[in-house]
């Protein structure tokens, strides 16, 4: 099958890429890299590149396209709904001209991306209380784990955070619930974490403070000051000394699914940091489902911890 465009004066110095995603289909640039390269799409019958610029009259020529048999499907821009916006408010522990610190509940992506829809920076994005600026992201924690996110509102201020984590000038603490007792009142996690870039091995030193809250001989409460960044930092820790965290679908599957519990029972409880000899710090209180399993696995948590 051929298609055949004729270029009109309005289109003329148009790249021919820029041209196709705005007059035929809005496609993926190596799609269209692709196309060009197997001579799928030609100028006058003419291999050509991405960067041709298109002149009056010219003919371009499809043949055998066909981008639905390269699983090709546009990505459908998610956009929050009025009611999304307005309960992002409930979010907000602290909102100037710097920054904003959010308490995010558990299931709420960070950012979009591939297969994620929902997320809550494209939510702040129409809140009003970023109208004038642009939410800018300066660390991340998992799209299960509950708590504390620091989201910067300047250029400025995102360098400046980002400096900041860098330096490990940024202090956060999380509250867990893990399976087990543990023995220790109090220690470290150190050692290599591994994950992998597609083949690629890759090791990570990976360090976390903890200090037990409460126990028994089924659960434990533990807080826990991570030093280093890593993905999956506590939930990897945790799982590799058998004391994985109660709801971890990824690292206790098993477990897991026998207590048929819907949430991750890890939740980042305060952030604080330092900026022009000013201390800044902050708690995001604790949802109502740790607080349920506090109760289901018997422990409790002290005002003065």
């Amino acid at each position: 099958m051929e298609e055949i465009y004729l270029i009109d004066k309005d289109f003329e110095n148009f790249r021919i890429d820029k041209w196709i995603k705005n007059k035929v289909i809005k496609i993926p640039q190596s799609l269209i890299e692709k196309n060009l390269r197997k001579k799928n799409i030609t100028v006058n019958r003419l291999k050509v590149k991405s960067s041709y610029k298109l002149k009056y009259n010219d003919k371009v020529y499809f043949v055998n396209f066909k981008p639905e048999q390269n699983n090709y499907k546009e990505k459908k821009k998610y956009l929050p709904n009025k009611k999304e916006i307005k309960s992002s408010n409930d979010f907000i522990i602290e909102d100037n001209e710097d920054f904003c610190v959010i308490n995010k509940p558990p299931g709420l992506a960070v950012q979009g991306g591939t297969k994620i829809g929902k997320n809550l920076i494209d939510i702040l994005r129409k809140n009003k209380k970023f109208k004038e600026e642009q939410p800018y992201i300066v660390h991340r924690i998992d799209k299960e784990t509950s708590g504390i996110l620091l989201v910067a509102k300047t250029k400025k201020y995102a360098q400046l955070f980002t400096s900041l984590f860098r330096i490990r000038k940024i202090h956060k603490l999380y509250l867990s619930i893990c399976s087990g007792e543990f023995d220790k009142k109090k220690g470290v996690f150190e050692g290599n974490l591994i994950r992998f870039e597609k083949k690629r091995k890759i090791q990570e030193n990976a360090k976390t403070y903890f200090k037990v809250l409460d126990k028994n001989t089924n659960s434990t409460l533990l807080l826990l000051n991570p030093v280093t960044g890593r993905k999956h930092q506590i939930r990897k820790q945790l799982a590799t000394i058998n004391h994985p965290i109660h709801g971890d679908i990824k690292y206790n599957f098993s477990k897991t699914k026998k207590e048929n519990m819907n949430h991750l029972m890890l939740h980042a409880y305060s952030i604080k940091f330092m900026i022009n000899n000013k201390k800044y710090e902050y708690k995001a209180n604790i949802p109502e489902h740790f607080e349920r399993m506090l109760d289901i696995k018997r422990l409790k948590i002290s005002k003065n911890f």
